[in-house]
């Protein structure tokens, strides 16, 4: 950490605040709504009132991104998102049941308006308080980290659960984010003058402008199709890892809770493996291709432990390509559009994770074999650019001259 600056040390710890206490509030938002109405179509209600406004902005809010300030709405999200972890508390002070519900819906609408955004400027921000060499660390230290806390709240929230009830960790949650903006202020305000000026076009036509602007360079839609590949794979493996573990292999609880805790474990080590390889596109090339793996691998394993090492492995390579994705995504496009596109970007992205967990929910494939299709989606495009790599000129030239090259 001591290489970075002071403004991505900020930015670091107010993602990794937020991200402790934004699931620690998940996790008590699926156990409350249960309690409440013992009810799996309420869960997935709740989890469509967050995705279906959170993809809605996401397409919407592409064009106006490149003209605000980050640092200042980044401040500003933090503050609505911990007054929002309020409105559940609020709904079950009232002593009733439809004020508690009608609390949850509206924090998982606020949330997944708020979190597209979010992360469009955090994402867009890097390239203005990081050298152009620490991108691909300082993206794979901010994922690492990321991931790590998602895996240890958990286990954090069961204590707290045992401290204090339920509704109260929303309270825990709310101070988290206040904490995340409290980090966040000091960050200054360096990118005010990249702000670019509005054209005053009409909606349509500025947001026409940045997606033409978007498909103008075929590397950034290559990176682009490839990442969306991966969360593909990812949504697939959401509705895939339960039935594997408890039915074609026959494990308990425990076995699936090692199991989906393996991923985070590998990747905190992935961030560590990142910062001691060599970041170019072979090496990039050979993340992808070895996550694939990982997923392939599943199709051969008949043993639970096989199936942690898989899950570990596919941790510790994913980064490889993640976080070099992430800085060449950065550094070759526009700056000035760089939030628009950021959010482009995260669209894809997000669009493909629940097309992946649509496909695996009505496959009329086994497990292994659809293990094996989502594995092979990554592995066969990952090969082809890896051979391909080490004949394009542009992987081997700095990064000056592919900007020159477009």
């Amino acid at each position: 950490m001591k290489k970075y600056s002071r403004s991505f040390k900020a930015l670091w710890a107010g993602e990794v605040i937020s991200e402790f206490g934004g699931a620690a509030g998940g996790i008590i938002n699926g156990l409350l709504l249960f309690e409440l109405t013992g009810s799996k179509e309420w869960m997935g209600i709740l989890w469509l009132v967050y995705f279906i406004p959170s993809l809605v902005l996401q397409g919407i809010s592409a064009p106006f991104l490149n003209h605000i300030v980050k640092e200042k709405m980044l401040k500003r999200i933090q503050l609505i998102r911990a007054f929002a972890y309020l409105l559940p508390l609020a709904g079950y002070l009232t002593g009733s049941k439809l004020g508690i519900i009608s609390g949850l819906v509206l924090l998982q609408c606020l949330l997944g308006m708020m979190q597209p955004i979010y992360a469009s400027l955090s994402f867009s921000l890097l390239p203005d308080i990081c050298k152009e060499e620490e991108l691909a660390d300082a993206n794979g230290l901010l994922d690492g980290t990321i991931r790590l806390m998602s895996f240890l709240a958990p286990g954090a929230t069961s204590l707290l659960l045992v401290a204090i009830p339920m509704h109260f960790i929303y309270g825990f949650s709310c101070v988290m984010f206040l904490a995340s903006y409290f980090a966040l202020t000091q960050i200054p305000q360096t990118s005010t003058k990249k702000v670019a000026a509005w054209t005053k076009k009409f909606w349509w036509e500025e947001m026409k402008e940045g997606y033409k602007t978007f498909f103008q360079y075929p590397h950034l839609l290559r990176l682009i199709i490839l990442s969306s590949a991966v969360q593909f794979a990812v949504g697939a493996a959401l509705v895939l890892s339960v039935p594997f573990i408890r039915g074609v292999l026959n494990g308990e609880t425990w076995h699936y809770g090692i199991f989906s805790g393996a991923f985070p474990v590998g990747y905190a080590l992935g961030m560590l493996l990142l910062t001691r390889v060599p970041k170019n596109a072979q090496t990039m090339y050979v993340g992808l291709i070895g996550g694939g793996l990982s997923f392939v691998f599943l199709y051969y394993v008949h043993s639970i432990p096989l199936a942690w090492l898989c899950e570990l492995f596919g941790g510790l390579i994913f980064p490889l390509f993640n976080a070099q994705n992430a800085a060449q995504f950065q550094k070759e496009s526009p700056r000035d559009r760089l939030s628009q596109l950021s959010a482009v970007r995260l669209l894809f992205i997000r669009v493909t994770m629940p097309l992946g967990i649509l496909f695996a929910s009505s496959a009329v494939s086994s497990t292994r074999e659809t293990y094996m299709f989502v594995g092979l989606v990554i592995v066969i495009p990952g090969l082809y650019y890896f051979v391909t790599s080490f004949f394009r000129r542009e992987s081997r030239l700095p990064v000056e001259e592919n900007k020159k090259i477009g």
